[in-house]
Parts: C-alpha cells; sequence; structure tokens
C-alpha cells in the first residue's frame, strides 16, 4: 500500500501540479490581443513573445537536462521560480506599456519575461517529473508520462475559461493584474510540487566511468540514423500540429461554426490532452512504441488528404459531412500532437536506457524548440502569400491560403511517416531491459 501511495505521491502529483501549471502557456491566444491593444503594439509583433517562450522551452530543456538528471529538487526549484517570476515581469511590462503606449521597452520586456524567463520555467518544469515517473512506473511507462504531459495539455482547458472570467470582470486593469494573481497561484502549485517530487529509494543514478559513457555513448549505442530519425519526426510532428492549430478558429469561422469556436477549441484541447494518455497508454501494449508514430501520421496523412479533396474548408459551410470531416481533421491533429509528446520520453528510454534519459529529452526538446519558430510562422506565411482573403460569414478569411497549408503538412506528415519506416530502426534486445 505504501509503494502504491508514494507512486502518486511522489511521482503522479506533483508530475501534475508542475504540468498543469507551465501548461497555461497555451493559453496565449486567450490573452494576446488585449496585450497588444493595451501596449499599443499590433497583434503579429506581440505573438512572438509566444514563439520565444516555446524557442526556449526547448534550449532550456536541451542544455539543462544534465541539471535535471543530476538533481530534480533543483530543476523543479528552479522551474517555479522561472516560470512565476516570468509571469510576474510579463504583468509589470504590460501595466508599464499601458502608460507608456507604443514603449519598445515594453515590448523587449514581455519578450524576455514571457518568452525568455518562462521558457527557462517551462523546459525545467517539463523535463524534472518524467524520468521519476518512469522510474516509479516501470511497468507502464507510457501511461505515467502520459498522464503527466496529459496535465500539460489539458491546462489550456482548464485554464482558458478562468482566464476570459478574469478579463471580462477586472475591467481595462484585468489584463496585467491577472498575470499577478496567475503568477501567485502557479507558484505555489509548483512549490508543492517540488517539494512532493522524489525518485524511488531503490534507484541508483548509474556512473560514468570514463567520458566516452554518459548520453553521447548511449545515443551511439544504437544506429546514429535512429536519433535523427525521432528528431526529425518529432519535429514534424510539432511543426504541422502548430501550423493547424494557429489556423483553427479561422477555419472552423470558416465553416460557419464561429459561434461555436470556444466550445470547439475547447474539445480540442481536450483531445490534445486525450492524445497525451490514449496514445502513450496504448503504446504500452505495443512491441515497438515507433508504432504509435506510424499510427499517427497515418490518421493525419487520411484526414488531411480527405479534406483537402472534398475542399472542406471551402465548400464546407451548411454541409454537414464536411463540416464534419473538417472536425475529425482538427481533432486527430490535436490527439496526434498531444500524443507524440507523451511517447517521447518512452520511446527514448526504450531504445538507450534510463541512465541519461533527461538529458537524452532534453536534447530532442530542441525540435520543440525549433517548431516553435516555424510552425505557426510557416502556416502565417502560406496564408498571407497564397489564395485571397474573402468575406466568410461576416469575417476576412482565406479558405484557398488555410487548403494550401494543410497540403504542405500533408506532404510533412508523409516525410515523417518514411523516417518512421526507414529511419528508426528496431531495438537492441541489451536495450529493451536496462
Amino acid at each position: 500500500m505504501k509503494n502504491i501511495q508514494n507512486k502518486w505521491i511522489r511521482g503522479a502529483i506533483p508530475a501534475l501540479l508542475l504540468h498543469c501549471s507551465i501548461g497555461t502557456v497555451y493559453c496565449w491566444s486567450i490573452f494576446s490581443q488585449e496585450i497588444a491593444n493595451h501596449i499599443g503594439f499590433s497583434k503579429g509583433a506581440v505573438e512572438w513573445a509566444f514563439s520565444f517562450a516555446i524557442f526556449f522551452l526547448g534550449i532550456s530543456a536541451a542544455f539543462l537536462g544534465k541539471l535535471v538528471e543530476k538533481n530534480i529538487h533543483k530543476s523543479s526549484l528552479i522551474a517555479s521560480i522561472t516560470f512565476a517570476l516570468g509571469m510576474t515581469g510579463t504583468g509589470f511590462f504590460i501595466w508599464y506599456g499601458g502608460i507608456h503606449q507604443k514603449s519598445v521597452i515594453s515590448l523587449a520586456g514581455i519578450y524576455v519575461c514571457y518568452g525568455f524567463i518562462m521558457g527557462i520555467g517551462l523546459g525545467t518544469g517539463y523535463l524534472s517529473p518524467v524520468k521519476t515517473l518512469m522510474l516509479w512506473f516501470q511497468d507502464r511507462k507510457g501511461l505515467a508520462t502520459g498522464l503527466a504531459v496529459a496535465g500539460f495539455g489539458a491546462a489550456k482547458a482548464i485554464a482558458s475559461p478562468v482566464m476570459q472570467e478574469m478579463l471580462e470582470n477586472m475591467g481595462p486593469t484585468g489584463i496585467y493584474k491577472m498575470f499577478y494573481i496567475l503568477a501567485g497561484v502557479y507558484f505555489v502549485m509548483m512549490l508543492v510540487g517540488h517539494f512532493m517530487l522524489a525518485k524511488p529509494s531503490h534507484w541508483v543514478e548509474p556512473q560514468n566511468k570514463s567520458k566516452d559513457e554518459g548520453m553521447i555513448a548511449a545515443i551511439k549505442s544504437q544506429p546514429v540514423s535512429s536519433y535523427i530519425g525521432i528528431w526529425l519526426m518529432f519535429y514534424i510532428n510539432i511543426t504541422c500540429g502548430l501550423a493547424i492549430i494557429s489556423q483553427e478558429k479561422m477555419i472552423i469561422k470558416c465553416v460557419g461554426l464561429g459561434a461555436y469556436a470556444g466550445l470547439i477549441s475547447t474539445i480540442s484541447a481536450l483531445f490534445n490532452a486525450g492524445g497525451r494518455l490514449g496514445f502513450s497508454a496504448w503504446a504500452d501494449k505495443m512491441k515497438d512504441r515507433n508504432t504509435i508514430y506510424k499510427l499517427i501520421f497515418s490518421l493525419s496523412i487520411v484526414s488531411t488528404f480527405i479534406v483537402l479533396f472534398t475542399q472542406g474548408i471551402s465548400k464546407g459551410a451548411g454541409n454537414s459531412i464536411l463540416i464534419a470531416f473538417v472536425m475529425i481533421l482538427i481533432f486527430i491533429v490535436n490527439a496526434g500532437y498531444g500524443g507524440g509528446f507523451s511517447n517521447i520520453p518512452t520511446l527514448l528510454s526504450d531504445h538507450y536506457g534510463m541512465g541519461n534519459i533527461s538529458a537524452i529529452h532534453g536534447i530532442t526538446l530542441s525540435a520543440w524548440a525549433f517548431a516553435g519558430l516555424t510552425g505557426n510562422q510557416m502556416a502565417s506565411y502560406i496564408v498571407r502569400k497564397t489564395g485571397s482573403f474573402i468575406e466568410v460569414h461576416g469575417v476576412q478569411a482565406n479558405p484557398t491560403g488555410y487548403q494550401h497549408v494543410l497540403l504542405v503538412t500533408a506532404i510533412l506528415y508523409a516525410v515523417a511517416i518514411c523516417l518512421c519506416f526507414f529511419f528508426i530502426k528496431p531495438i537492441k534486445k541489451s536495450n529493451e531491459t536496462e
């Protein structure tokens, strides 16, 4: 009974506290326009804060992975402090920008606080509980990591209505006061998670005997093409997911469901969280976890091509079948996007063992960093440069441009599934039980 309690008290619950806090970074679209209006800049200029946050999430995970490997208490404390400090600083520079309209200091301060400082908290907070969970739930590693990473995905669904309510009821100053309040709430949640988090007492970290051992040696224990394939596959999945998710709201308006955009966004966030938990739990029953990525990419390709061939975005309004195709695509992409995240640490542990998993996982999250800079921007560029904007249900939209985004993502998904089949080699038996 004590061991069961420890799995939850020392592993799962603190992981959820950490991930449900930092996962609110995906609530950015709820308040980005309000920030832009308050400080006097365009929404496009402000949007870079989110891109920087995702970039520094991946970069900090890559550089601080070894710290997480050595001391999860130090890394989770760093995450708690930097995440809360970044939110507080963001609130301060929004307040400053409200007084000094179009101040470069305000915009740069938001970039530094929301992008760089919070990004460090995101990267270390994301990594810190993952290895601990896999050690506590060695028989169901996918389920355990999926549960925590699902908290990262579900954070948007949980926090979005709360943030919306705060913005609507706190008046013109609500935007920066919201950041102060949430910084305090999330700091307490993450600090509690920090104190609760602990590895099993029976686990002893392997001691490297020479410079040739460690993370690099672990990666070289398998064909290097396997790691390159995993990194590229992960990068493509995030890039395509962000490209489609970033245009989700306008796609919904194009098919005539603009009045239900908030509800559909919440449902898609739940699919994102459900994919993190469901796909990873399913992978526990598979001989090779790479199979789950083949499934994710196959579903994404099929659903994307159905919408492309039926022209569901441009012709979907009033046609329930075409609308259903578009909604299925959005939900599958969200589920696959989440499932790609939750299966990466367990796929890596199957290939390279548990000894250096935090460091290897951290380096692999650099794919998330670069996808954070390319996914949204790629979709925006395609929409700006192809097709034309027309009035659709009272709003200016570019249905042809959104279809072209789907065409590009379908090609990228096809590349990703080829990587799964031809680059990522079957696992050597010596690492399956490591």
